[in-house]
């Protein structure tokens, strides 16, 4: 979410100017921004492992409520009220710079909504079933992308000439710019599955450094399946493609159990508050960037930072300005941290 936050302060925008060709900057910041099409760079790694930890917090809450008396069904309706919200909430901001109803569904909330239900759906089958059940959901999508028979989208791994872009035409009446596909929500369902598998493992009774091992082996099975048949499949994250679920499930395994092993393990807790904020309310920050929220902040701060930084220059004021709007959407999370006002559904 923080890093959500600050591509809305545009920050890694300005990392891309021309002047910054060449540079270590610019190569950073590319490393901020969706690949084109196949490949995979660190932006690409974002909604999937914020999916997947979507996934690791559902057996918390899920057993908590129970422990305090509520029932399977109070907990079930919950889950899909709250799956409906984000549905709609994610749906609604499709509508928002059109200033007409549109049917799109390829945001992260709208997404996750049906990765949600469906991880929700079996998290209390075994391990097997919802490991079985998450790589069914890849293998359908794969074979639908292979084998659709209809001409004109049956180019699996084409842009614009593939089933989710014909998926996309069917639900919308036109096919996504940038060809984000809103089938994409049933192949990364999977990350929500492992989640809720990771979950589980660090709630189990077994020793950190069994639970360590485990993320780790899983992590890079994630990883080898990913890049290992990417010849054959190629990494595609607009179509969430087989190995491109693989390859980012495997590295937010992995970067679950570097987070576990320094956090939890080794007590480093060190400076984590600051970005726990911002994921204690996740939901409005989201919403509020989204609706324009950040774009009034760059408004409001514009003429009083390029007073006090227009020296450096166009870039340097830019950047500066974009630090300046990153820091007010994290002090509003904080403000609504100190109040203790957490928003959610």
């Amino acid at each position: 979410m923080f890093l959500l936050i600050a591509e809305f302060s545009h920050l890694f925008t300005y990392m891309v100017a021309p002047e910054f060709e060449g540079t270590i900057v610019h190569a950073l910041g590319e490393q901020f921004h969706h690949i084109n099409w196949e490949g995979l760079r660190f932006w690409d790694l974002i909604q999937p492992f914020f999916m997947f930890i979507v996934g690791v917090a559902m057996p918390l809450s899920f057993y908590k409520r129970i422990g305090r008396g509520d029932s399977y069904n109070q907990v079930f309706k919950h889950a899909l009220k709250r799956a409906f919200l984000m549905l709609v909430l994610g749906w609604a901001l499709y509508c928002i710079d059109p200033g007409e109803i549109v049917f799109r569904f390829q945001n992260v909330l709208a997404q996750l909504s049906v990765t949600y239900i469906l991880a929700f759906l079996i998290m209390r089958k075994p391990t097997l079933v919802q490991l079985g059940f998450s790589v069914l959901l890849i293998l359908i999508t794969e074979g639908l992308y292979r084998f659709f028979p209809v001409e004109g989208f049956n180019q699996a791994f084409l842009p614009g000439e593939n089933f989710g872009a014909w998926f996309n035409i069917l639900i919308s009446g036109e096919e996504d710019g940038g060809h984000w596909a809103m089938f994409n929500a049933i192949p990364t369902a999977a990350h929500t599955i492992w989640g809720v598998l990771a979950g589980r493992l660090l709630m189990g009774s077994q020793s950190n450094k069994k639970k360590m091992q485990i993320l780790l082996i899983a992590g890079i099975i994630g990883l080898i399946i990913g890049y290992g048949l990417s010849p054959i499949t190629p990494i595609i994250k607009r179509i969430s493609t087989s190995t491109f679920v693989f390859a980012s499930g495997g590295w937010s395994v992995l970067t679950l159990a570097l987070c576990y092993w320094f956090i939890d393990i080794k007590k480093h807790q060190k400076g984590v508050l600051f970005f726990a904020i911002v994921g204690m309310n996740p939901l409005f920050i989201y919403l509020f960037a989204h609706v324009g929220g950040a774009d009034l902040i760059r408004k409001i701060v514009l003429p009083f930072s390029n007073a006090l930084f227009g020296w450096t220059g166009e870039l340097g004021a830019n950047l500066i300005l974009s630090g300046i709007v990153l820091f007010f959407l994290w002090y509003l999370c904080y403000w609504l941290y100190k109040k203790k006002i957490l928003i959610k559904i």
